[in-house]
């Protein structure tokens, strides 16, 4: 049975920076990328265990506003809003960000929430601030956050931003940089100084081009009727097994992905009568580190991503282990022919290409397939401290797109869950077939 939870926001501030933004900063510039990213709002939740009874911890959201505005400091796009006159220029007018107190008021308790059904994106959403699937306002917030406190003593904390300015690594940089102030403060009752921020941006490298943001579907009530995003869990030893049948060092996430891809074959062979002539896997690559630019760090702010395109014309009779290969292969292909590229100018373009020939397989015809996957392994949410300890779980938002999965590290770090964006029809199929995806591979 479902479980109901009751969410009651019981206050909306505006955090503005702690140091008023110079005028050398008051515009940043959309890049290319930035420009391409869906005008949509991405976020995350994470839950803590009881920090304390915090329904009676008056300290508990005063340091996390003032932790917050510090964190605005090196963080000001965020505080901003997008220029009236010019839709590829952020307005760094610190403003500010969106701050709300909420408490669950039904006496559901953490850890039962944590068992229950918590694959419904529904109940994952009510933590996070913004609506994740609604398109942005020239006068909305670019960053929000919530914080929600169970009876118990549990702590949610929910964070989204514009995915024009904000991909999985900035917003994990975001939230870490928060929790760090927000430690040092708890400690001391002093702030950390300069810490990480906006030292870099897409802009420096991939400049402005004009182009039109990828169209996401309105998360309205007639999608969320007919789809539904599950929640699979890929265990470390399902991993270790899969990659024991392998001559090759595959990734989990390229483990992940291929099993994905095969069970979403699968339910298409069962349910449909016309089979696709073309299956595609579209693969969002971060680019950070792999690119000849000195200005792309590890810490970089923006969006630094492509598109990385698989195709698979034998879907009927490859296997798990022959897709994983071709998934493999076909992302080291891709960052091979960037960073073999030294010129910058050359490295751009393949960039820009990846993006349009990416952009062109999202919506396509019935005779193409295509599967959308995002990673967001690796990056460290899971070294999130407020001062509570690490997150017990943590999980991204919604975001509308049919046949789209979100990968995270599991909280144990070696496994995978994935997150599933898929039509309610389809749920019985996709189970099915993953049952008979992972058979051969159970221990």
């Amino acid at each position: 049975m479902a479980m109901t939870i009751m969410i009651e926001k019981q206050s909306t501030k505006i955090i503005k920076p702690f140091v008023q933004t110079p005028p050398t900063l008051s515009h940043y510039k959309l890049g290319f990328i930035d420009e391409f990213a869906p005008a949509v709002n991405v976020g995350v939740v994470f839950f803590f265990s009881a920090i304390s009874n915090n329904n009676h911890h008056p300290n508990l959201f005063a340091p996390l506003e003032k932790s917050l505005a510090e964190t605005l400091t090196q963080f000001y796009p965020l505080a901003g809003r997008y220029d009236d006159q010019h839709d590829n220029i952020i307005d760094c007018n610190d403003q500010g960000a969106e701050f709300t107190h909420a408490k669950v008021i039904n006496n559901i308790k953490l850890e039962e929430f944590l068992v229950s059904q918590v694959d419904d994106y529904k109940l994952i959403d009510e933590f996070i601030p913004f609506k994740i699937g609604a398109s942005l306002q020239q006068s909305h917030s670019l960053l929000a956050a919530q914080v929600t406190t169970f009876a118990c003593g549990g702590v949610a904390i929910g964070v989204a931003a514009t995915h024009k300015i904000v991909d999985a690594s900035t917003l994990c940089m975001l939230v870490n940089e928060w929790g760090v102030r927000n430690r040092e403060m708890e400690l001391t009752g002093a702030g950390a100084g300069a810490g990480a921020g906006f030292n870099s941006c897409s802009c420096s490298v991939f400049p402005g081009r004009g182009l039109s943001s990828i169209p996401v579907p309105p998360m309205n009530d007639d999608m969320l009727n007919k789809h539904m995003r599950k929640k699979l869990s890929f265990s470390e030893s399902l991993i270790l097994n899969i990659k024991a049948k392998g001559k090759k060092r595959w990734s989990k996430v390229q483990i992940a992905s291929a099993l994905i891809w095969k069970t979403l074959m699968c339910v298409d062979t069962t349910i449909r009568e016309n089979h696709p002539t073309h299956y595609k896997l579209l693969q969002l690559v971060n680019l950070r580190e792999k690119m000849a630019s000195s200005l792309i760090t590890k810490n970089s702010c923006g969006n630094f991503w492509g598109f990385c395109l698989t195709v698979c014309k034998q879907s009927l009779i490859m296997t798990t282990e022959e897709l994983t290969d071709l998934c493999s292969d076909s992302v080291k292909k891709f960052v091979t022919s960037i960073s073999n590229n030294k010129e910058e100018s050359g490295q751009e373009e393949m960039v820009l290409n990846s993006l349009v020939g990416g952009s062109n397989n999202i919506h396509v015809d019935a005779n193409h397939h295509v599967v959308g996957v995002t990673s967001w392994c690796k990056f460290p949410f899971y070294a999130v401290d407020f001062g509570y300890g690490k997150p017990i779980w943590v999980a991204p938002g919604t975001i509308p797109i049919k046949n789209t999965a979100y990968l995270m590290d599991d909280a144990q770090g070696n496994g995978v869950e994935a997150y599933v964006f898929l039509q309610l029809e389809d749920i019985p199929y996709f189970e099915e077939a993953l049952a008979n995806v992972l058979k051969p591979f159970a221990a």
